[in-house]
């Protein structure tokens, strides 16, 4: 019986989630600027709530980005600090593909163009499709002006976009049939990911948590 804990700080969200005995629980809020305070509290609490302790984990999922700087580097830490003191693996997940898997739970749809307002007049841009329950990437992730996004060259049939990315509109140089600007990744979804990642033994030794920002240097401003 796999248990896995799943948490996410990449963006305004922060948010946990726990696989027990083949359930799934979460918590989730938007909360800007304060998940530094609250993850850990949110942890002990879903744990608390399971009647588990922390030596009951087999690993722990996070959200590696791309998405805000101080977010993700709360999620490497916190997930650093836990799999060294519990010597349990970790699952890095990007948050494009959770804010796809979201979609695919939500709205049911198949292919996503996921977009994180990246800020500087970018974007972080991915596109997935679904395989068996799973949102697999179509490509590469990468940052981009919005004018120059682009779904796969093998696109076909109706895709949706995910994300605040997509509070750019028109200017995203895309056609999707929907879009939704306010979905956010979560843990749950991150969890979904995890777990067939997991089955796959891609699970990582703890030092080995490393974000992913996509932007070479995410403190210096376009143009310095």
């Amino acid at each position: 019986m796999t248990t896995l804990l799943a948490l996410d700080t990449a963006t305004e969200a922060c948010s946990v989630a726990l696989l027990h005995g083949g359930e799934v629980t979460s918590h989730h809020e938007v909360i800007p600027r304060q998940h530094a305070q609250k993850l850990l509290p949110m942890i002990k609490q879903i744990l608390a709530e399971a009647g588990l302790p922390l030596s009951a984990l087999d690993a722990i999922a996070f959200g590696r980005g791309p998405g805000a700087f101080t977010g993700v580097r709360i999620a490497i830490g916190v997930v650093q600090g836990l799999g060294f003191a519990l010597e349990r693996p970790v699952l890095p997940m990007s948050n494009l593909a959770a804010l796809a898997q979201g979609a695919l739970r939500t709205r049911g749809v198949q292919q996503v163009a996921a977009a994180i307002d990246a800020r500087m007049d970018e974007v972080y841009w991915g596109c997935y499709r679904a395989e068996q329950g799973e949102m697999r990437l179509l490509g590469h992730e990468a940052v981009l002006p919005p004018e120059q996004v682009a779904l796969p060259q093998t696109a076909v049939a109706a895709w949706f976009g995910a994300g605040t990315g997509w509070g750019y509109g028109e200017r995203l140089a895309a056609p999707v049939e929907q879009a939704d600007a306010q979905l956010l990744p979560t843990a749950q979804d991150i969890l979904a990911l995890a777990r067939f990642a997991w089955a796959r033994g891609e699970a990582v030794a703890a030092d080995l948590a490393q974000p992913v920002y996509l932007r070479d240097n995410v403190a210096t401003p376009k143009g310095r």
